[in-house]
């Protein structure tokens, strides 16, 4: 093959070469958050002086911090409810309805990924404003749905497309109703893009940061905004602690579906 990488020569170790440094560029500044969060300093100091676990202690026993992560993950699973049956029932329209403007449709799903958030923010705030849900848990959810649900119609259509419709039709022809296939044949053999979207969805909510900002308020606030309102007013390393936990959190959940895939592929 001509992209064969055994017959690049030279050029092979080069590309290693890049792609170490790359990983190295995206990996560096994960390490030094999390070397800074277990040093013995106030100050975001490296190398740290000592190590010590004081800061997650102060971390886990102040409730204003359990109170916003408890806050981020009521939205984040409510989102992730909504955008995967949302977005399983906009993919069957999408995969197998035949109307016009079906593309147009679909591009107008997924808007919301090639729009700057900020601008997304900014709108979102000026109606939530107007209808009273500005500050409110259902303004969060409406707000992170948005772009939570590009996520679940990208990955259930996917899943679509490599499902063998026949199966469905055959359920229909031995008598079951066409919701009844649907969801006793076609959703269990599309799992995997199921869990993929539930795993997105989930992580689009509760990394959420510029819209979090835009709908808070003082009495309700998710944990990415806790983060940045600590940082503009005491730069402590409990941020480093908390962004050390998200990070291995975010990691756990973006490889579990590789491995959950993985595992499709071999049974």
């Amino acid at each position: 093959m001509l992209l064969d990488f055994n017959r690049l020569g030279a050029l092979r170790y080069f590309l290693v070469i890049v792609t170490g440094l790359v990983l190295l560029f995206l990996i560096l500044p994960i390490v030094f958050i999390a070397a800074l969060s277990f040093g013995s300093s106030q100050w975001l100091i490296f190398p740290p002086p000592s190590w010590t676990l004081k800061w997650y202690v102060e971390l886990f026993s102040d409730p204003r911090w359990f109170y916003t992560a408890l806050t981020s993950l009521k939205i984040a699973v409510i989102v992730t409810a909504l955008s995967v049956v949302l977005g399983f029932l906009a993919s069957l329209g999408l995969n197998r309805g035949e109307f016009a403007g079906r593309e147009q449709i679909r591009a107008l799903f997924l808007t919301p990924m090639i729009l700057p958030v900020i601008v997304l923010a900014v709108a979102l705030y000026a109606l939530f404003l107007k209808l009273g849900l500005a500050g409110t848990t259902v303004g969060f959810v409406i707000a992170h749905l948005l772009i939570a649900l590009p996520f679940s119609i990208i990955s259930i259509s996917g899943a679509l497309d490599g499902f063998d419709k026949s199966i469905e039709d055959a359920a229909i022809l031995c008598g079951a109703s066409p919701w009844e296939a649907r969801l006793k044949i076609t959703v269990p053999s599309i799992r995997h893009g199921l869990f993929t979207a539930a795993v997105f969805s989930f992580l689009a909510s509760w990394d959420e940061v510029v819209l979090a900002i835009f709908m808070s308020s003082p009495t309700l606030q998710t944990l990415p905004v806790k983060i940045w309102t600590t940082l503009r007013q005491d730069l402590t390393p409990v941020v480093a602690a908390v962004s050390t936990i998200l990070v291995a959190l975010t990691s756990v959940l973006i490889f579990t579906p590789l491995v959950f895939r993985k595992r499709q592929k071999d049974d």
